[in-house]
């Protein structure tokens, strides 16, 4: 989401954003590819033991990965159309409130991942003993955390267009249209 009051936080939205989005299409590329390998694999008799856990894996990681550059952008399921009805400080008081419950739920989510990865000490991989477990769960707190930052880092561009009264569910659908509009201008 663009912050244009701030500068230097929306630098930050946009690299990070330029990197979740790099991560998260290598792994669906990775995953692509893992997938493949195992359908030709088995097509010719020589399935693969350890494809199955792995597309697991990835596709959790794509997930976490996922969630949090959609939060980064507010793309979330919302219902900013109810909170655009109530007047502005309860809308204000509104959008605090829900990001507060948010927050407090992914904290507990990395602090819960954190023990889980405690717990997970020693374990590997049944299909690949050389991965350990603690790895491919490690998804779990550091996905909690970057959704929270990407909270955070949007919450000044959300909080200013729900102040101002703007849908950011209709904000995008009115860039769609004109989007389509300018692209066809030349065509009439």
């Amino acid at each position: 989401m663009e912050t244009t009051d701030f500068p230097a936080l929306s630098r930050v939205n946009h690299l990070l954003s330029k990197l979740l989005e790099w991560i998260t299409i290598g792994l669906m590329i990775m995953l692509t590819l893992t997938v493949t390998m195992a359908v030709v694999a088995r097509l010719i008799g020589q399935s693969f033991s350890w494809y199955d856990e792995v597309a697991a894996i990835m596709l959790a990681w794509i997930t976490y990965y996922g969630a949090a550059l959609a939060a980064l952008h507010r793309r979330h399921i919302g219902f900013d159309t109810v909170l655009l009805a109530m007047p502005l400080k309860f809308r204000v008081a509104a959008v605090l409130l829900g990001e507060l419950v948010v927050l407090a739920f992914f904290f507990l989510m990395a602090r819960a991942g954190l023990q889980v990865l405690e717990v997970l000490a020693g374990d590997t991989l049944i299909s690949l003993t050389s991965i350990p477990v603690q790895f491919t769960q490690s998804v779990i707190p550091i996905g909690a955390i970057l959704f929270m930052l990407c909270q955070v880092l949007s919450l000044p561009g959300y909080l200013r267009l729900t102040a101002a009264g703007i849908s950011l569910e209709h904000a995008e659908i009115k860039e769609e249209v004109e989007s389509e509009l300018e692209k066809n201008k030349g065509r009439a």
